[in-house]
């Protein structure tokens, strides 16, 4: 069902990519460049901008637990989130065959940009700012709910679509999942710096979240609607097209239980790749951002302690999701392996937390979280960026849609360990 086609077959494009290509294509057909990186940049913005919702709810979760005293803001907005995330992802991959990604990520934006306009008009024109007004807090668990919808839509989309495409292309968007961190802990460094921490100062500083994310997912739906009207993002998607109509010719219509059956294919190409992010997360949240900020003490730097941690997480995770263009681990069992490694953090962390008193002091704690952000970047982008290149071209959305759904699920266990075992 097609030949594999390299950049040099390709006439030495730089897109370096390993796709496989419909018989019908000419396979010295020259591969459109990226203009200007556009491209490139169109998808680490994507990257940057669906998590930005999630981040501005636990950035402003100080001015959430001031004006609801007594609920457990921070593992209710998870819960809800996560919960209704997966089940986006799961509906969208059962019917993945019969929907359109450009619909589905567009109203997923929808859904983005009405939730988070609604959280500060909610503040404004019926908290403002009071203690105990429990209306707006079902209200605010309800826009986190919808937020959940709107993540699956669009990160199973966007990272689908990635996987559609070559491979600098997931790494954009791997890389700006990262950015998305350092960008929240500029703001949280910023509005602490800047404004007092009273209870103004926490609705100030929640505003400033909500109106960057704002900005960026009116951003996020320009840009995504001019992605796919670039030259090298349609030369793919025409390969893809070419791609399913010969399968419809070879097999029919992919329903039904033609459908079932191609999913469990895909599932099974990308199972492993899949277990490798979701142990990642897994280990990374047992222990990130619970255990290194609420258990780890500063003389020193007292309650910028856990900003300056949060802070240099992100920026390893964001540097070590940069490193896969200088070298790609190939070596797929490799990758697996290292990813289930990294569950010697667990014990690694145990000792920085209860161990002798050195390992206690910020030194060791902070570079111990700085590998953790380094690794998870890495081994995350690998695995993203391997894993659908093992299915065929018309099936790379669907894989990736299933690896997102590995990870959503690795980071619910992941906050589920954390809360039940404290290192």
């Amino acid at each position: 069902m097609g030949i594999t086609i390299t950049a040099a077959a390709a006439g030495g494009d730089s897109e370096s990519a390993i796709h496989l290509i419909p018989k019908s294509t000419n396979n010295q057909e020259k591969i459109p460049k990226d203009s200007f990186h556009l491209a490139y940049i169109i998808y680490f913005t994507l990257g940057v901008g669906y998590l930005l919702p999630w981040n501005a709810f636990i950035t402003a979760v100080d001015y959430f637990t001031y004006l609801y005293p007594g609920e457990s803001i921070d593992r209710v907005f998870a819960i809800v989130y996560m919960l209704v995330g997966l089940t986006s992802l799961l509906f969208i991959i059962a019917f993945a065959h019969k929907s359109n990604s450009v619909v589905r990520i567009n109203v997923g934006y929808a859904l983005f940009l009405v939730a988070l306009v609604s959280v500060p008009l909610i503040d404004v024109w019926y908290v403002a700012g009071r203690v105990g007004v429990y209306g707006g807090y079902y209200a605010t668990v309800g826009v986190v709910a919808l937020c959940g919808v709107a993540d699956g839509l669009v990160q199973g989309g966007v990272v689908g679509n990635a996987g559609e495409l070559p491979e600098r292309y997931m790494q954009a968007v791997v890389a700006g999942t990262a950015a998305s961190g350092v960008l929240v802990s500029i703001l949280r460094v910023s509005t602490k710096a800047i404004y007092p921490q009273d209870a103004d100062g926490l609705r100030q500083s929640a505003n400033v979240y909500f109106i960057v994310s704002i900005v960026v997912m009116l951003l996020n739906i320009v840009f995504y609607n001019v992605a796919h009207r670039l030259p090298v993002v349609k030369y793919y998607k025409n390969l893809k097209s070419l791609a399913v109509t010969e399968e419809k010719e070879q097999k029919g219509d992919i329903t039904g239980k033609l459908w079932r059956s191609t999913l469990w294919d895909i599932v099974g190409s990308v199972k492993w790749y899949g277990s490798g992010i979701l142990i990642i997360y897994v280990v990374t949240l047992s222990i990130f951002p619970g255990s290194v900020t609420e258990d780890v003490h500063s003389d020193t730097l007292k309650d910028w302690y856990p900003i300056i941690l949060i802070a240099s997480y992100n920026v390893f995770d964001l540097i070590g999701k940069t490193l896969t263009p200088l070298y790609l681990m190939e070596n797929a069992k490799a990758a697996i392996g290292a990813s289930f490694g990294r569950l010697l953090f667990l014990p690694i962390f145990y000792v920085c937390l209860h161990g002798p008193d050195f390992f206690q002091t910020e030194i060791p704690v902070t570079i111990l979280t700085c590998l953790l952000g380094l690794t998870n970047g890495y081994f995350t982008c690998v695995l993203m960026i391997l894993a659908p290149k093992t299915v065929l071209l018309q099936h790379a959305e669907t894989a990736g849609i299933v690896l997102v759904l590995y990870l959503v699920v690795g980071l619910a266990i992941g906050s589920v360990v954390s809360w039940l075992w404290v290192l």
